[in-house]
């Protein structure tokens, strides 16, 4: 019989990575990423890219290599939906040559933060487009009242496109497409660059296919809307989306999030890199669960390799929960 998976995926604090925009980044984050996410970036005579969030960053780094300067808006760890831009963005954007965002309506900052910069000549890449954008894939569970809900509503479909390999690789042609039509005399390196990538993804995308093929019908639960696409390209189900009110979290809640979970059977818990863990572990013992760890890779190294390695950690920790 194929055991229930639980994706927790909740903090104290709001939105898609569920930490703290107050809170230090991450030890896995590099020092030059804190640096590059305040500061623009030296005149080296380069392209200047700037990038939303950490998945947009990887993703294009490992598309221009050292042909242009690329630089981070949102700290990794950040929350990205309840992010405020900072002056120093205004002027990234306002002396950059690119803005690459993620699209599908995440980056809620972005269009006051690009009229506040005033930079005509800034070309802007969608990486989502030509991607077909999923909603709601099961029931919701509220588990608080809706008053102290702080529901991130995805008008334009769920952004987190980047969780699957084969929509990552449209995501980094879309990159390569806009750097080329932005910055033609490195039209050759940025090709070369894709290509390899996406030749890793291919591979990566594989590896999922073969692993988790063993386990089908894998069902999971989630208490953040991070992996439908996840699910829908390995057929693992998603049954519902357990909502837990983000602030001043009542016993009560945690009653009705525990009800919730026995509710669907649910044999595994997981939470995210960096989330505070005194709830999930209080959740995890009330239900008698062993609490594990699922990347949305918003937080984490910002080497484009990093993506490869947290989603293979993935892997893993899917094919031991599903089996």
């Amino acid at each position: 019989m194929t055991p229930v998976i639980a994706l927790l995926m909740l903090s104290l604090s709001a939105g898609c990575t569920e930490s703290n925009t107050n809170q230090a980044t991450t030890p896995e984050q590099s020092p030059p990423a804190q640096e590059t996410a305040s500061t623009p970036s030296p005149q080296s005579g380069k392209t200047k890219v700037v990038t939303t969030f950490l998945p947009m960053y990887m993703f294009t780094k490992a598309v221009t290599g050292n042909a242009a300067d690329v630089e981070i808006l949102v700290p990794p760890g950040t929350e990205v939906h309840e992010y405020q831009s900072t002056p120093n963005n205004v002027k990234a954007i306002a002396t950059a040559n690119v803005l690459v965002k993620n699209g599908l309506g995440l980056e809620e900052f972005l269009d006051n933060t690009i009229k506040n910069a005033q930079n005509p000549k800034l070309s802007v890449i969608n990486a989502s487009t030509g991607i077909q954008p999923l909603n709601e894939i099961s029931p919701v569970e509220k588990t608080g009242k809706k008053e102290q809900e702080h529901d991130h509503e995805h008008a334009e479909g769920n952004p987190h496109v980047w969780l699957d390999p084969v929509l990552a690789k449209q995501q980094v042609a879309n990159i390569r497409d806009g750097l080329i039509a932005a910055d033609p005399a490195n039209k050759v390196s940025y090709e070369a660059n894709a290509a390899a990538y996406i030749k890793q993804l291919d591979s990566l995308n594989s590896e999922f296919q073969q692993t988790l093929q063993k386990n089908p019908n894998c069902t999971f639960i989630t208490f953040h809307d991070a992996f439908p696409y996840l699910a829908k390209r390995y057929n693992l189900k998603q049954v519902a989306v357990v909502e837990i009110p983000e602030d001043q979290l009542a016993p009560a809640d945690v009653k009705n999030a525990v009800n919730a979970v026995k509710k669907y059977k649910v044999k595994a818990l997981f939470s995210e890199p960096g989330v505070d863990n005194k709830l999930l572990s209080s959740l995890s013992k009330d239900l008698n669960l062993t609490l594990r760890s699922l990347d949305s890779l918003e937080t984490g190294n910002t080497d484009p390799q990093h993506y490869f390695k947290a989603m293979r950690d993935n892997l893993q920790t899917l094919e031991t929960a599903c089996k």
